[in-house]
């Protein structure tokens, strides 16, 4: 079995599946995936995220607000944030973190944010799920001050080894999306051998980043499936170990999540 450890379940294309979610769940679980984290980032999304997990069982969700998403000039209130994460379906918080490739003049805005979700995780206990660009000192200088008391994920991870490294010595893991298998993505490819096997998840990041042999389509969480065996001989194991260890990897970073045995 695999999991889906990052999509977004509210913004599919579904035109390809006649406009149905549930065809195009139905089409994931056909090829092996067995468990869907749907991914929260804003306000304005929580109610959906959180609607979607009560109404399948194989998924769950997480709440948070992306760097990209903030309100001008306003983080988002911690009170808001811990009253989302008390809801059983919701097993993780983000996505969050720090963005300086599209937003660079809002960096102090973000870091307030990031400081927020973080706070957030030291209280609730329940993992972060960190999205970063182009802001790697800053982002791993926030994670250590935090001292978070549980790890949590560095997802659709594009950066180089020095930061993984890093990420995974503060007990973090590392999560890979459809861009370890294009083209010009030869440095990726150098992490995703390097990351120690119970430390790594797969992702789709969909409707975002398809992998090849479907890049610059709408990306679909059945494709979870092209990441997983791309990486299965990419690191040279067995893919049903590989999708197997992944599966085990997540429910450990995140035990509230109600994945099948």
């Amino acid at each position: 079995m695999l999991v889906d450890s990052h999509c977004h379940l509210d913004r599919l294309d579904l035109a390809v599946h006649g406009g149905s979610l549930d065809a195009a769940l139905d089409a994931a679980r056909a090829r092996g995936v067995g468990h869907f984290l749907c991914i929260g980032v804003s306000a304005d999304n929580a109610a959906a995220v959180k609607g979607l997990a009560e109404r399948y069982a194989d998924v769950d969700c997480s709440v948070g607000v992306h760097p990209l998403d903030l309100e001008p000039g306003a983080a988002p209130a911690l009170d808001w944030l811990l009253g989302e994460l008390n809801h059983p379906r919701v097993v993780a918080i983000g996505e969050t973190g720090l963005d300086y490739h599209y937003e660079p003049e809002a960096a102090e805005l973000q870091r307030e944010a990031f400081r927020l979700h973080l706070e957030a995780a030291k209280i609730t206990g329940k993992p972060v799920i960190v999205h970063t660009r182009e802001a790697r000192a800053d982002t791993l200088e926030l994670l250590r001050d935090a001292a978070l008391p549980t790890a949590g994920v560095l997802h659709c991870f594009t950066e180089d080894w020095p930061m993984a490294k890093a990420a995974l010595d503060l007990g973090f893991y590392i999560s890979l999306s459809g861009i370890v298998t294009f083209r010009n993505a030869d440095a990726l490819r150098e992490v995703a051998r390097q990351v120690p096997a119970d430390r790594l998840l797969v992702e789709t990041d969909a409707p975002y980043l398809a992998p090849i042999p479907f890049r610059g389509k709408p990306n679909l969480p059945q494709y979870v499936r092209e990441v997983a065996e791309f990486l299965a001989q990419h690191r040279g194991v067995d893919y049903e170990a590989f999708a197997a260890q992944t599966t085990e990897n997540f429910k450990r970073l995140f035990p509230l999540a109600h994945v099948a045995s």
